[in-house]
């Protein structure tokens, strides 16, 4: 299989994935790897978004709402928030950090920027903030289309759970 193929098939295998990701999977250099992904996004045959630290590669046919939403299911802690978020229908920060096993700090971070995202929002309940996914059945939708092994990953920890008790 020639490079262009392989760059491809690592892309659409994971939406989502940033270069340094991409250099690991096939085995490039950074240079080659560069000429490669530029001829690719010249072609239109691949989506980049690009921010001041990382630059994503997304197969064609990705929207905006998607690309944010894979973007953050590729992060652990954004993805341990959502998966902490789907399993119950809100929760108070300390009951977010206390889930994910995270830093205060942390979590403030993660969940402002899952906010900003228009992922997740908050609202004030008899003086308690809590935090919810905007639309579950977008994330439900996203983990299934480009994540679906997380969903074993989280049956398996419930799993695990279950059987320590």
């Amino acid at each position: 299989m020639d490079r262009t193929t392989r760059v491809i098939q690592v892309i659409e295998k994971n939406p989502g994935i940033k270069f340094s990701e991409i250099m690991r999977e096939t085995g490039m250099k950074n240079g080659v790897l560069s000429h490669y992904t530029r001829k690719l996004e010249e072609s239109g045959t691949v989506q980049v978004e690009r921010t001041p630290r990382v630059t994503r590669f997304y197969p064609l046919g990705v929207n905006k709402e998607e690309s944010t939403m894979v973007k953050n299911l590729r992060q652990e802690t954004p993805k341990n928030i959502l998966i902490a978020l789907l399993d119950q229908d809100s929760l108070t920060f300390n009951e977010v950090a206390e889930k994910i096993k995270r830093s205060p700090a942390t979590v403030s971070v993660n969940l402002t920027q899952l906010i900003q995202d228009d992922i997740v929002e908050s609202k004030f309940v008899n003086t308690k903030r809590i935090f919810m996914i905007r639309n579950k059945e977008l994330v439900q939708s996203a983990i299934n289309k480009y994540h679906p092994d997380m969903i074993d990953k989280s049956a398996d920890r419930i799993g695990d759970i279950f059987s320590s008790l």
